[in-house]
């Protein structure tokens, strides 16, 4: 399942002021660090979860959905409050970890195939090299991509409305639908996101690495149910 964005409104979207180059650069370089040191509390989540059979959604979907929104969010406004501070960087590892947890049912699933353990370095490679490559667009490319946020903001919501509508249906057309949408939508949120920051639009490095870090997040998800789907091996 997709995992929506702290930014509700589109107006959000390439707000901030513009700094100078020397603050942009600082910026830039220590939210690639944080988002780094962010990736290690999510596998030690996916580690926990799976060692402790963890699902939030286990028993009753809806209620399990409704609840991780609640946490999310609380999360947000934490890190939100607190992004000036060491606690922002806390509270988003704290975070991290927790999106680590929601992960372990779907990595465990897929670790579950003979395969499973390929297709899993497969969607952390394939992630990889989707975001270097939009980083790399967004750090030399002269093309303002600001104007795509409204756009990324209308898919983002058809993900979120898809996904809640097939926690109803469980049509597998439209869970495949659905994992296609949130790769494409958040691929080029990678773009937008990062050029933000290089644009000076994001001056706050805990609240870019915590945008880029769901773009990851749900690109990464995203992709290895697909390869869970199409290239699991139970032999």
């Amino acid at each position: 399942m997709s995992v929506e964005r702290h930014k509700l409104t589109p107006a959000g979207y390439g707000a901030g002021s513009v700094s100078s180059p020397v603050v942009r650069n600082r910026v830039l370089r220590n939210t690639y660090w944080l988002l780094a040191l962010s990736l290690v509390p999510t596998v030690i989540g996916a580690w926990v979860g799976i060692a402790t059979g963890f699902s939030i959604f286990a028993g009753n979907p809806m209620m399990g959905f409704v609840a991780f929104m609640a946490i999310a969010f609380g999360f947000f406004w934490g890190i939100q409050k607190t992004k000036d501070s060491g606690m922002g960087v806390a509270l988003l590892l704290a975070f991290t970890f927790f999106m680590g947890l929601m992960l372990s049912r779907l990595v465990g699933h897929v670790l579950g195939y003979s395969n499973g353990a390929s297709l899993v370095m497969t969607a952390f490679g394939g992630t990889a090299v989707i975001f270097g490559a939009m980083a790399t667009v967004a750090t030399v490319s002269k093309r303002d991509f600001s104007g795509l946020g409204k756009w990324l903001f209308v898919g983002m919501l058809i993900v979120l409305v898809g996904a809640v509508a097939n926690i109803f249906l469980q049509m597998p057309a439209l869970m495949l639908t659905i994992s296609v949408l949130a790769i494409a939508v958040f691929s080029l949120f990678m773009l937008f996101d990062v050029q933000r920051v290089v644009n000076g639009g994001e001056t706050n490095y805990v609240m870019a690495t915590l945008s880029i870090y769901l773009n990851i997040y749900n690109v990464f998800s995203n992709l290895l149910a697909l390869l869970g789907i199409f290239g699991g091996d139970r032999d």
